[in-house]
């Protein structure tokens, strides 16, 4: 007689034993398969009075600046991951100093952690996810070009705290909570 393998998984749409919203729930087991936001890090960078931004080479927002940015990994903290980020998008050094802002990006399940941080010199080697990495002075950051509301907040948060040796983070502005109608407005 053939060994019994353990039946396929089937998924329903329920309410788990002490629980208040629909998940999905294995019909055989009860394993419940919680779908829970994801965890962006990145960092404003400075290096002396200029500001580092990447130009993106992958969707989504191909062709538009951002932060050095992207998804924490497993196995990392938060500073970590935004230093790491900054390596595999930039190819340079940082040395963070604080946490500048916290996001929240609920209609596409992120949230956003951003840090300043301090360039450790000028020279940059984008990496395959940026198509340039680039130092712009205040006055040459391509605002009408920025990738994502995010991006736009944490430049905003930087210049307001630029020289505080502390700060609190900033969140969602209360004006345009999703950020799209002034970044593309």
């Amino acid at each position: 007689m053939p060994p019994l393998s353990p039946p396929s998984p089937s998924f329903s749409r329920r309410v788990p034993e002490g629980d208040e919203r629909p998940r999905r729930v294995c019909d055989h087991c009860g394993f419940v398969d919680y779908h829970n936001p994801r965890v962006v890090v990145g960092a404003v960078c400075a290096f002396e009075d200029r500001v580092l931004l990447c130009r993106r080479a992958i969707e989504p927002r191909i062709g538009y600046w951002t932060i050095p940015s992207g998804f924490l990994e497993l196995g990392e903290s938060c500073a970590e991951g935004a230093a790491r980020e900054t390596r595999e998008e930039a190819g340079v050094e940082i040395e963070i100093d604080g946490l500048l802002a916290l996001y929240d990006v609920p209609r596409i399940g992120h949230v956003h952690l951003v840090f300043r941080a301090r360039l450790g010199g000028p020279e940059l080697a984008p990496g395959h996810e940026s198509a340039e990495a680039r130092l712009f002075d205040w006055s040459e950051i391509p605002w009408r070009r920025l990738a994502f509301p995010s991006v736009l907040w944490s430049l905003r948060r930087f210049d307001e705290v630029r020289g505080w040796p502390s700060f609190p983070p900033a969140g969602n502005p209360a004006s345009d909570a999703e950020g799209w109608r002034e970044l593309e407005g």
